[in-house]
């Protein structure tokens, strides 16, 4: 099996090539890679200005549409968005925009070429729940408008899905550090290891004073399939799997604590970008052999062709038009799968099945909470008036617990709704309860 693991955190421009590559942008008048993109980035204007060398300016216009460039620079879905767009794509040559944010935002990171002026908090106290794209964008949108943040997460460290769900060869743990670490620079205040809906509730914040609550708590409560065998111990869900070897990476655990031994055979179900980063991540592991089994053809895949082409080219195999339909075993541990394949059944050897067929939000705070409406599969409901706004006044939700984005762009686009939406109602209630107190 070939095993040459590709390293994406290896991989970027030097001070000449990302000049050079800048250079050959058009700055078309009608820029298709900004409508391609879900933020709206400026693109052309911060790609003029590097091709230039003024790197402290192609970042300003940078920070003013994204909180986390260097994280949207290495995972955003670039070739189904701005550089699926390019004009150049007529021509197989379309601008490497994701490599050219990651440089501006790596050599700010280095050389901290800008410094945003702090705001006076007095617009508003705002709670944020989670740290993940949405709960980290909302905390940022706030802070530079006034308000006073703070975001409660339950893990030991902040980034939610960027620092436990994308594996670190993708999204290296040190550059979502600097992203917070810039985040928590604007006077937003993170508190980690607290549980919403355990160690407060809702309603305990706001007796604390905030004025809104944010619900950025994502999807982490992994769908399961009902395949017979699926009780064994050497079943997994990619999610509790990648979390695992981020804590193991971060030196947290043991390696004895990673469900993927060494020599292990490994199958994921599912073919996202999730089932991707479960795969590719097996074989970082030492897994004797990885295969993605996905019930539909390639054409119907989720994942990005980009990585599944560098999952082929580290040495996943991948099963097409089949499923597991039944997994075997002896005292507790995998022993085979059996698989149907286009009406054809075999069995296969196998240590461990890893599934990765989506999420879904835990019910934590919405349980412990009156007056939050979900639907029939437990995604929050919010409004379209104010913006991200829940059944419960003053509580907004965004993210993937609205089931609304798909991707870390995405819960960013809709989390700067929200938080306009959270702009509009906090001011609103400031301006009645002055009218309520001032006499004519």
């Amino acid at each position: 099996m070939n095993r040459r693991l590709n390293d994406s955190a290896s991989e970027g421009y030097t001070m000449l090539e990302a000049i050079n590559e800048a250079k050959r942008c058009l700055h078309c008048k009608n820029p298709l890679c900004k409508k391609g993109c879900p933020i709206s980035q400026d693109i052309p204007d911060w790609i003029h200005e590097l091709s230039m060398g003024n790197l402290g300016n192609a970042m300003s216009i940078i920070n003013a549409k994204s909180n986390l460039p260097a994280v949207c620079g290495r995972v955003c879905a670039h070739e189904r968005q701005c550089e699926g767009n390019c004009i150049l794509n007529k021509k197989n040559a379309h601008i490497n925009i994701g490599k050219l944010e990651r440089f501006v935002a790596d050599f700010d990171s280095v050389m901290s070429l800008t410094h945003e002026h702090l705001v006076p908090k007095t617009r508003g106290r705002v709670a944020v729940i989670g740290s993940g794209p949405a709960g980290l964008t909302v905390a940022g949108e706030l802070s530079r408008k006034g308000f006073d943040v703070e975001i409660f997460e339950m893990e030991p460290d902040a980034g939610g899905v960027l620092m436990f769900g994308i594996p670190e060869y993708r999204l290296p743990k040190d550059v979502v550090r600097h992203e917070i670490k810039k985040i928590s620079e604007l006077g937003v205040r993170v508190h980690c290891n607290v549980t919403i809906g355990r160690d407060y509730t809702v309603d305990d914040l706001f007796a604390q004073g905030f004025d809104a609550i944010f619900m950025g708590t994502g999807a982490g409560k992994p769908k399961k399939l009902s395949i017979p065998g699926n009780h064994f111990d050497g079943v997994r869900q990619a999610i509790y799997f990648l979390r695992r070897v981020s804590l193991y990476n971060s030196g947290l655990i043991g390696r004895d604590e990673i469900p993927v031994k060494e020599g292990d055979r490994v199958y994921v179900i599912g073919c996202g970008n999730t089932a991707m980063d479960a795969a590719r991540t097996a074989l970082r592991m030492d897994a004797k052999s990885v295969t993605v089994v996905y019930h539909r053809s390639i054409e119907k895949m989720s994942a990005l062709r980009a990585e599944y082409d560098e999952a082929v080219e580290e040495g996943v195999e991948f099963m097409w038009n089949s499923s597991i339909t039944e997994i075997r075993g002896e005292d507790g541990q995998i022993s085979e799968v059996v698989i149907d394949r286009e009406g054809e059944t075999i069995t296969l050897p196998a240590n461990k099945v890893i599934m990765a067929v989506g999420s879904q939000p835990a019910s934590r705070i919405v349980s412990t909470t009156e007056g939050i409406k979900v639907d029939e599969k437990g995604y929050v409901l919010a409004r379209e008036n104010p913006y991200g706004m829940t059944s419960r006044k003053g509580v907004f939700a965004g993210g993937d617990v609205t089931n609304r984005p798909a991707t870390v762009v995405h819960a960013m686009q809709d989390a700067q709704k929200v938080a306009e939406g959270i702009m509009q109602y906090v001011d609103a209630i400031k301006l009645m309860a002055k009218i309520d107190s001032e006499e004519i």
